[in-house]
């Protein structure tokens, strides 16, 4: 009991370090639910732990149903978890939280399959993970790392690392921005796509630049030639009717360039 009262003061504390907006102890107390739901774990985890396992998830639905916040009761979860905003919040059975984490609204730490044992993100130390991040699959974000709001994160991330996108990818670490070389550094099937294209494309102008290229001019014998000049000689006096007659009455000479006139 002593331990709670100490985890609820430290659960306080953190959130007016980390949450400018909080003015009153009362205040945090009564309108956080983020606490709420990190206060409510504490106790259906102690009963998941005991084996009392359908106990451990009704007192989770219940603190979902008022929080908008799901934390299995099997997750394990470090001190100071701070879930700002946390509606639609979500937090897998095997996942594991460090200490001094920060969730945002509608973060998921979720798994990726049906694959049975460890199959959800562990968390490290001092983390923020932005809104509407996901977190899948059993993978580790290392300490000191921030998660871009809206990222797909889907592979390991080393310590002090900034990760955003979807797929997630590094654009800092240790305080340099990482400047992406190749594209498939991203690991995008999108991205693969496009470069397949660009490689196409590429090996397409080659080609076209070694082949020998023609020009093509009509002839002024042929027939296209012969039905444009027909035209533009006939006055405009001439009907359609006239023309398909005047075509059908002409003949064409083979040598004389000349075209016959009709009296």
């Amino acid at each position: 009991m002593v331990s709670f009262f100490h985890s609820v003061r430290e659960d306080v504390a953190a959130v007016f370090e980390s949450d400018p907006a909080a003015r009153s102890y009362f205040e945090v107390l009564i309108c956080y639910p983020g606490l709420h739901a990190v206060w409510a774990h504490h106790l259906s985890h102690w009963l998941w732990r005991h084996g009392m396992r359908f106990l451990a998830r009704f007192v989770s639905q219940i603190a979902r149903f008022f929080t908008g916040i799901e934390i299995h009761p099997g997750a394990e979860i470090g001190r100071r978890l701070f879930i700002d905003h946390g509606m639609g919040t979500v937090i897998g059975e095997t996942a594991i939280v460090g200490d001094d984490v920060t969730l945002y609204q509608g973060v998921t730490l979720g798994g990726t399959g049906k694959e049975k044992g460890k199959r959800h993100p562990t968390l490290g130390n001092n983390i923020s993970i932005g809104s509407g991040a996901k977190l899948l699959g059993n993978i580790t974000i290392g300490d000191n790392c921030r998660v871009g709001a809206g990222s797909v994160v889907l592979r390991n991330v080393p310590p002090n690392s900034t990760i955003v996108g979807v797929p997630g990818h590094i654009v800092l670490r240790d305080g340099k921005r990482v400047v992406i070389t190749d594209p498939k550094d991203i690991r995008d099937p999108l991205s693969d796509v496009i470069i397949k294209l660009a490689t196409e494309v590429h090996e397409l102008r080659e080609r076209f630049q070694q082949t020998p290229t023609k020009c093509w001019a009509p002839s002024l014998a042929s027939p296209s030639m012969r039905r444009l000049r027909l035209r533009t000689s006939l006055p405009r006096s001439f009907s359609r009717t006239t023309i398909r007659t005047t075509r059908s009455e002409m003949q064409w000479p083979a040598t004389s360039g000349r075209w016959p006139v009709q009296p």
